[in-house]
């Protein structure tokens, strides 16, 4: 019963200082927001709009077009004087209610069920405020009137002064080309199988050349060639301002630097945390080419019945709360575009806001879709491995996944959390992957 009460008690205090910092933090946010438009247009002659306005200002402002389609998800028109493609966005860019405001909704709804007769406005109001999104419609014509102009768009100069300006965050500035920094190990000239290793967010290639590939046997380096990648955004990646870091960039970006730079035709992929999404879209992408999954804390979250998937994955993965840190951490790169936090890694501000919110938060409706493919279109083996103390991705999520792919083979790892689960056992986990690229041969 005491350690009942005690519980109850560390619960309210976390709910309350929860409130309180983060009504703050939104006071913040709206000041910075303001802010940082003054100094952008004092230094850089220009009013940069943002994601706290409207998305249609923020994005057309970029040199693109937002569309929206009843029933489906925002999408971004991106015009060139050559083309014109279509990227998805996540709607957490510009819908992010406040605490304030979720607070107010539940007593305006508290009111209405009392039938108070002026509430209907207060419901209005409430819903303009948390809710700050532009839905509008580009047709041919437009398209055909804006194209030269947009065609013409030329990128800011990187850095901008809120941006990084070190030199490892900057290099890739001055290279030929544009390529991801792929970090290679083993046999120059393919031998036998290739890997693909894929880090989580805000990271880079490091979490696995300075923790895994020591440990991999020679024989396997002998025979494996190994590519871990900094995603688009990341460690020694290109960081461009004016990506907006959709899954297609990320996916596109891998297939250039890797799979075609490379002339890999069949390949196992291992992948953390963000990285497992992208994992997914890949092998979705070339059902015939994967060998394996290894998939370590997925972050697949089952969206219930009547709950809207993006919304509902923001809030898993950044629940606004100040305990468990990791949590709060989450919660100020999702909720609060802030500039206060601009490197935990090498990264930019807004490489590391849009893919959260794009690839996370934004695939949330199309996981279900990957796992599915996965288990009835695919043939290669399944391999999951989960800390059993992961405050920021759950251990269930990894039990959603076996739900989905019943061959999966899901591994809990005991008193391991999000980042223990190969940090500190790296030399078990090399042999891990081993026995699993051994035995999908095996079985082939």
């Amino acid at each position: 019963m005491g350690c009942s009460s005690l519980a109850m008690i560390g619960h309210l205090i976390n709910d309350v200082l929860s409130f309180v910092i983060f009504s703050i933090l939104d006071v913040l946010d709206l000041v910075l927001c303001y802010g940082y438009k003054v100094i952008d247009f004092l230094i850089e002659s220009e009013w940069k709009p943002c994601y706290c306005s409207s998305p249609k200002e923020a994005i057309a402002s970029s040199g693109k077009i937002l569309v929206s389609e009843t029933g489906e998800a925002k999408k971004i028109v991106c015009l060139t004087s050559t083309k014109l493609q279509l990227e998805e966005i996540s709607d957490t860019l510009y819908t992010r209610p406040s605490l304030v405001s979720e607070v107010s909704k539940t007593t305006v709804k508290e009111l209405k069920r009392r039938k108070l007769n002026n509430t209907t406005n207060v419901v209005t109001a409430l819903n303009k405020a948390t809710i700050r999104s532009s839905t509008f419609t580009v047709n041919n014509t437009i398209v055909e009137m804006l194209q030269e102009k947009i065609g013409g768009h030329k990128s800011h100069p990187i850095p901008r002064w809120s941006d990084c300006d070190c030199d490892t965050c900057n290099s890739w500035s001055n290279m030929c080309n544009d390529s991801l920094f792929v970090h290679t190990d083993g046999p120059k000239d393919k031998v036998g199988d290739d890997v693909l290793f894929i880090h989580g967010f805000i990271s880079s290639s490091a979490f696995w050349t300075e923790t895994v590939f020591p440990n991999f046997m020679k024989t396997t380096k002998s025979t494996y060639r190994l590519f871990a990648v900094d995603l688009l955004g990341f460690g020694r990646s290109p960081k461009p301002h004016d990506s907006l870091y959709t899954i297609k960039e990320h996916l596109d970006m891998i297939e250039k630097s890797v799979l075609e730079e490379h002339k890999v035709k069949s390949f196992h992929i291992v992948a953390h945390s963000l990285g497992c999404i992208l994992a997914l879209a890949l092998a979705v992408k070339y059902p015939n080419s994967v060998k394996s999954l290894t998939l370590i804390a997925p972050p697949y979250f089952p969206t219930p019945k009547g709950e809207h998937a993006t919304q509902y994955m923001m809030r898993k993965v950044a629940p606004r709360r100040v305990w468990p840190l990791i949590a709060f951490g989450a919660s100020l790169a999702c909720w609060i575009k802030t500039y206060l936090i601009k490197g935990f890694c090498c990264h930019t501000h807004n490489a590391a806001w849009h893919t959260l919110h794009n690839i996370i938060c934004g695939t949330a409706g199309k996981i279900e879709g990957y796992l599915d493919t996965v288990q009835n279109n695919l043939t290669c083996s399944v391999n999951i491995f989960h800390g059993q103390y992961d405050e920021l991705i759950p251990v269930e999520c990894s039990s959603h996944v076996k739900t989905k792919v019943p061959r999966a083979n899901v591994k809990v790892l005991e008193k391991k959390d999000h980042i223990t689960i190969v940090v500190g056992r790296q030399e078990a986990f090399a042999r891990e992957l081993e026995e699993i690229w051994k035995s999908t041969n095996l079985n082939r």
